[in-house]
């Protein structure tokens, strides 16, 4: 049994005449063999096409396909001739012919269509690289890109990583015969930051904690990229550990509100220098601590 007439367009069986024809447009530039010329199957796909439209664009023939499915044409009285017309030739006799109704003279391979010079061609894709800095992926960022003449402002968004695209619509380069243009993207690196590490969407800070803090217990500043915050600083805490500040990371691209989280890497400092009380007593201190 052939294809189903609508499910070849791609219509409903109460689609209407306009529904109809706009399908077949579609179709018919999508499958035709010159659009297609590495695909063994476009031309019999097109020529399914063009069949399906021309029953489902006459009443008579759509009403008796309808009733009968694939035998609607032994209920038409064709009696053997094509059903497309007496005279046993379809309103398209060859492929081409389509482009020559639709675009006025255009034919394919098989009437004078020349695929590489009139069919229509998207313009290509630019890239053009960016550098934004981490406080500026953490806040947004824009940047002004100068494009024939004219002056667009780009507006890269909060949360943007590495390799993160800014698509530009329509302003990479010109389509050809009509075509459309191609798209310009701007492709983000974010630099590197002295104070913080980007691990994906969380960042990683190093917090100094004096010995005696990070032994008896207290509090610290820890910088984030907005306001400092004060942590707080368990007894016996251990130079290296990592301590959460959940949400306090970077922005997650394109979901408002949710954020990674902030690592406050602890890094235990001890004094530069030492008077001779201030020795005894750490010498006291460590003398106690080799006992317990």
């Amino acid at each position: 049994m052939s294809r189903n007439y609508y499910d070849v367009l791609g219509v409903s069986r109460t689609a209407d005449d306009d529904e109809i024809k706009r399908a077949f447009r579609q179709k018919a530039k999508q499958y035709h063999p010159d659009a297609n010329p590495d695909s063994p199957t476009a031309e019999a796909r097109f020529k399914e096409v063009n069949e399906a439209y021309e029953v489902l664009s006459d009443d008579e023939k759509r009403s008796a396909y309808d009733r009968f499915g694939d035998n609607w044409q032994q209920y038409q009285g064709f009696n053997g001739q094509s059903p497309y017309g007496g005279a046993g030739e379809a309103p398209f006799t060859d492929v081409s012919d389509i482009f020559e109704s639709f675009f006025g003279g255009a034919g394919g391979r098989h009437g004078g269509f020349h695929r590489s010079g009139d069919f229509p061609r998207a313009g290509q894709d630019i890239e053009q690289a960016v550098t934004i800095s981490l406080r500026e992926a953490y806040e947004g960022a824009q940047r002004i890109v100068s494009k024939g003449g004219r002056d667009i402002t780009v507006q890269i968004p909060r949360g943007a990583a590495t390799g993160t695209k800014v698509r530009l619509a329509g302003e990479g380069k010109p389509g050809v015969n009509g075509g459309s243009a191609g798209h310009l993207y701007l492709v983000v690196t974010v630099g590197r930051d002295a104070q913080f590490e980007r691990l994906g969407d969380d960042l990683q800070v190093d917090v100094k904690v004096d010995a005696f803090t990070a032994m008896l217990g207290g509090k610290v500043e820890v910088p984030t990229l907005n306001r400092r915050l004060r942590l707080k600083i368990r007894p016996g805490t251990q130079s290296g550990q990592k301590l959460r500040l959940s949400g306090k990371g970077m922005p997650k691209l394109r979901q408002d509100g949710v954020y990674g989280d902030l690592f406050a890497r602890v890094v235990i400092t001890v004094p530069a220098k030492l008077d001779p009380a201030q020795r005894d007593l750490a010498e006291s201190l460590r003398a106690s601590l080799d006992k317990s």
